[in-house]
């Protein structure tokens, strides 16, 4: 309310302020979520920040984390290429990581939040390979075949995702592990 100089108009919308909370929608699982705020933005923009919120908070559990030298891959953890998939909890109840390609990376790091949890996985390449790529096609038709995507309830992962860790701290254990 700084950029309102009328006093009357400032008044009005203090009290719309305190009107606002009795008509926001009570099931919005988003409603006060300190990730509600990525929800709001493109497509495009929201995997940027998935991939800076990714190498912050490991950065800040003492991994060495890098941006990748190509775009074969997002990230360099540990001495490992890494790509890096963000999602946001659907309203399906899912999270859907798309755009997954078979490109120059060593794992694929899937980061999820929920409107008061997140979630990741870290999935070598050749369980990608197995289950993935070439497997959930993204898009169908002639040109469609280079991506895919993987969707599942954080609750409910494929089973073959079990090794694969689900919290965060699973995927730093995970990304700690020397690099073969």
């Amino acid at each position: 309310m700084n950029d309102i100089n009328d006093p009357d108009v400032a008044m009005l919308a203090a009290l719309s302020g305190t009107l606002a909370a009795d008509y926001r929608q009570s099931d919005d699982p988003w409603a006060g979520s300190p990730f509600a705020w990525i929800k709001q933005q493109q497509s495009r923009r929201r995997g940027k920040i998935g991939e800076q919120l990714l190498s912050g908070f490991l950065a800040a559990k003492g991994l060495d984390v890098t941006r990748s030298p190509d775009a074969q891959a997002d990230r360099v953890i540990n001495g490992a290429r890494v790509e890096v998939k963000f999602s946001t909890l659907w309203e399906s109840g899912v999270y859907k990581f798309q755009q997954i390609r078979d490109q120059n990376y060593a794992m694929l790091v899937c980061l999820g939040v929920s409107p008061f949890n997140a979630h990741c996985w870290v999935i070598p390449k050749p369980l990608l390979k197995k289950h993935v790529i070439g497997k959930m096609g993204q898009h169908t038709g002639r040109t469609g075949a280079d991506t895919a995507w993987l969707s599942f309830a954080p609750d409910k992962p494929f089973p073959w995702l079990d090794s694969c860790g689900g919290r965060l701290r699973d995927a730093v254990r995970l990304l700690k592990r020397p690099t073969d």
